[in-house]
């Protein structure tokens, strides 16, 4: 039986993969695919201004090859994480 933490990293693979290769690579997110991952799956997609995903991607986007790999994307999930973690400790407080 799948525990609540593997059921969530076995989600945050097969979102990865769900918009993967869409265009180009299979292993790769696009920006435009990376925008409509940010757009359907958070909430916080709704609110991101074009530019804001502009500069998401810069920022992901360690090698600077115009894609997002899976260890790109599993840094972004780190970084939302902490941020989720952050606020759950100051309201918490």
């Amino acid at each position: 039986m799948e525990t609540p933490l593997e059921k969530a990293l076995t989600t945050m693979v097969t979102t990865f993969h769900k918009y993967s290769g869409r265009e180009g690579s299979k292993l790769t997110l696009s920006k435009k695919e990376l925008k409509e991952l940010i757009k359907k799956e958070l909430c916080l997609g709704e609110k991101m201004r074009e530019s804001s995903i502009d500069d998401l991607m810069k920022s992901l986007d360690k090698n600077s090859d115009q894609e997002i790999d899976f260890r790109e994307y599993s840094g972004f999930l780190t970084t939302l994480c902490m941020a989720y973690n952050g606020f759950f400790l100051e309201e918490n407080q």
